[in-house]
């Protein structure tokens, strides 16, 4: 569903990690089959649907990109995706994305390739938020207790959760503010792209994601995920909700 005002977005899947909490010999988990399709490909095809999306890259891993381009050129080909290398880190990963960005693009989301269960209404909020502040991110209010555990595996303290929310994808910045938060950014790794903007002082929004926008990380994950996508809200065909309103595999 396009966003009013239509903002030319990019949308760079990140797919460069180790996978190393995965466990699985066979795959990486934005590889892996789900559901009959692998994982990037359920994440990338939510993105491509989409009017206001002009381009899709996926970055992936060097080590990966010879067998990636065997299992996957024809689906790169034939839905347009651009294919671009990772680096060290996942900042620079995004960073050669973003260099792959078509020179139109004045808006650009970063998705984790491994979080497949994403809804088009949940992205037309975020999207929505990012073109009118130039920031915005999916995120869930932490409702846990949260405990802070010692080397010893014993309990140190309870951390109060007031106010704490555990951030999602996508992540949603004009491009101008993302490639001057890059041109600035000290020798520390952020572990998502929100940091690196708020480093410079920008306000980030947050817009309410939910739950079912599951990051897959293990094993387990996966029979999660393939019941999480039966439960995907179905698109509002009326127009986006108000922000804050609640075959092939890699073998």
């Amino acid at each position: 569903m396009p966003i009013p005002g239509m903002a030319r977005f990019g949308v760079i899947l990140a797919a460069a990690g180790q996978s190393s909490r995965f466990k699985d010999a066979n795959y990486k988990k934005p590889f892996a089959p789900l559901a009959g399709r692998a994982v990037w490909l359920h994440s990338a095809e939510k993105f491509l649907e989409r009017d206001d999306v002009k381009q899709v890259v996926i970055v992936v891993a060097p080590e990966d990109r010879e067998a990636f381009v065997e299992k996957f050129g024809a689906n790169l080909a034939f839905m347009g995706v651009t294919l671009a290398e990772g680096g060290a880190h996942r900042a620079d990963s995004v960073l050669n994305g973003l260099a792959k960005l078509a020179p139109e693009i004045d808006m650009v989301a970063i998705h984790d390739a491994a979080r497949p269960c994403i809804a088009s209404a949940w992205i037309d909020r975020v999207f929505e938020a990012g073109a009118r502040t130039g920031a915005a991110i999916l995120a869930t209010p932490v409702v846990g207790t949260l405990k802070r555990v010692g080397s010893d595996g014993t309990i140190q303290g309870t951390v109060d959760r007031t106010g704490l929310w555990e951030a999602q994808t996508p992540q949603v910045f004009s491009r101008s503010m993302l490639t001057k938060a890059y041109a600035t950014r000290s020798g520390d790794q952020p572990t998502d792209e929100a940091q690196l903007v708020e480093a410079i002082g920008q306000k980030v929004t947050v817009v309410p994601g939910s739950p079912i926008n599951l990051k897959i990380t293990s094993r387990d994950d996966l029979r999660l995920a393939e019941q999480a996508l039966k439960a995907l809200p179905k698109p509002n065909l009326s127009g986006p909700a108000h922000p804050f309103a609640g075959d092939d595999m890699w073998r």
